[in-house]
């Protein structure tokens, strides 16, 4: 199969696969019971998309985008896990906090709200000469099971990381819809995930310093 009868199979299957990696790690992260392991697969997450832009780079030759990968790799694989480790290394306990619904029923929201996000994005006429049209649909998928990820898991890291891994959804579907922006405009996103980070890594300093846990359960108590 051929996108608008130019890109041969094996480029789309190329990516669609890279594309699908992203999703399927996001969905590791939702059931991984460890803090540190969530990082280690969001930095995994973050090498599959910035292996997508490369290969992208490679077969569109647009060469912006070899620096637009350098730079998410040397951000969102290295630097930010490397932070957010860091700042876990005052807490003794791994374990990423509590689930709001158990596993199970966790992957079943999740592999219910990808369906319909794949289905929906990918029912708009929306054509691309970057990346295969269903790229799209997936990277929907992505965003909407990190945003689950946000709002079921009750712990500090888990939603810091939805939130970092909610940009890696964003930057996919960035490259199937405007593989061209300026690189002015793509390093704007990953300064917007570096402002994310610093506010998210004092969020986590305070609230353990004050509550000696990563846990949110005592914030939700505050609620009125």
């Amino acid at each position: 199969m051929t996108l608008l009868g130019v890109v041969p199979s094996t480029f789309s299957g190329g990516a669609e696969a890279l594309a699908l990696v992203v999703l399927l790690t996001e969905f590791a992260m939702l059931r991984a019971p460890l803090s540190r392991s969530q990082i280690r697969l969001y930095a995994f997450q973050s090498l599959a998309v910035s292996s997508l832009a490369v290969f992208v780079a490679a077969t569109q030759h647009i060469d912006d985008l070899y620096v637009l990968a350098g730079l998410s790799f040397v951000l969102k694989v290295v630097l930010v896990p490397g932070i957010v480790l860091r700042l876990l290394g005052d807490s003794p306990v791994d374990l990423a906090g509590s689930n709001r619904f158990g596993v199970a029923t966790m992957v079943l929201f999740a592999i219910g709200i990808s369906v319909f996000g794949f289905f929906v994005v990918g029912s708009l006429p929306v054509h691309s000469h970057s990346l295969p049209a269903p790229a799209l649909g997936l990277a929907m998928a992505v965003i909407l099971v990190a945003f689950l990820l946000v709002i079921l898991r009750a712990d500090v890291v888990s939603q810091a990381v939805g939130f970092f891994s909610l940009e890696n959804g964003v930057s996919v579907a960035s490259l199937v819809v405007a593989a061209g922006l300026p690189l002015i405009v793509e390093v704007a996103f990953l300064f917007d995930l570096l402002v994310a980070v610093v506010v998210f890594g004092v969020l986590m300093r305070v609230h353990h310093g004050r509550a000696k846990t990563l846990s949110t359960e005592t914030l939700d108590r505050l609620r009125g």
